[in-house]
């Protein structure tokens, strides 16, 4: 099992596991990363950038980012909430990792798991990690932990993956939905001979699972895609698709400054990783 050497990922958090009297110093790292081929929005015909702005739809003024507040629809009333309003709420502070309690693994629905992290020993002696991995694997248990991860109270799941100790984020039970289908509450009758024939073919595709046979062939064509276009020069200048700044300045619009264009992207960013986070 090849994981990712924590040498060259980054730490999001530091904390301890709590169990007992047991407390067990970890890092927490993200376990996943995303490696989509970026793209972004331009113009068909000039290749220009397309951007999207924050407009009030009252005023028609865009809005920087940080003059905006949160707000809640209820009943065709607006309710309006400040960033002190949600400063005030009871946030936790913690840094602690509570196990609640150990159950059966078979009993953790993986609908219910959410985003995995890696959790690292953060002390001189991996000792008390290392024991309670070991108590994990031989009690065949998944530990049941409340956190604090962005001010955001998170119910996890805390079980072995080869060697580490993987803290997997889990739905509350309110967010997955029942299946009520009326179609599956009808009598279907499946003879001997379709079960058996069913049985055989299932044999026919059986392996073992290695997920590192299977790659994302769109992915993969995509890059092979924008290469080609490199080479053969379909390109445009970057600075071409960004306009021309004397022109814009010209005509009393904003002049893209390279400085706000990243504040910009990096608060864009924070806010996808808030949403993803929520």
């Amino acid at each position: 099992m090849g994981l990712v050497s924590t040498g060259v990922m980054r730490t999001i958090w530091k904390g301890a596991l709590t169990f007992g009297l047991v407390n067990v110093p970890v890092k927490v790292y993200s376990a996943t990363e995303d490696h989509d081929v970026p793209l972004h929005q331009v113009h068909d015909k000039d290749g220009g950038r397309i951007r999207y702005q924050r407009t009030c739809e009252v005023c028609g003024e865009t809005v920087a980012y940080s003059d905006i507040d949160r707000a809640y629809v209820d009943d065709g009333q607006t309710v309006v909430l400040t960033k002190d309003d949600l400063a005030a709420l009871p946030a936790e502070k913690s840094r602690e990792i509570d196990v609640v309690e150990f159950v059966p693994s078979e009993q953790v629905d993986p609908l219910t798991l959410d985003k995995p992290y890696y959790l690292e020993p953060d002390s001189k002696s991996p000792k008390a990690y290392v024991l309670l991995r070991k108590t994990l694997e031989q009690t065949d248990r998944t530990a049941i932990v409340r956190f604090t991860l962005r001010q955001k109270t998170r119910l996890a799941a805390l079980r072995v993956r080869g060697k580490v100790l993987v803290l997997q984020t889990l739905l509350w039970s309110d967010e997955v939905r029942e299946a009520e289908f009326p179609s599956l509450d009808e009598d279907v009758r499946i003879s001997k001979k379709e079960l058996e024939l069913s049985s055989s073919l299932v044999d026919s595709y059986s392996a073992d699972f290695d997920p590192e046979e299977f790659v994302d062939e769109y992915q993969k064509e995509l890059r092979t895609l924008i290469d080609a276009k490199i080479e053969a020069g379909e390109t445009f200048d970057v600075a071409e698709t960004f306009g021309a700044d004397a022109e814009k300045a010209a005509d009393g619009g904003e002049v893209i400054d390279l400085m706000e264009a990243l504040r910009a992207s990096v608060a864009r960013s924070k806010e996808k990783r808030s949403k993803n986070a929520g």
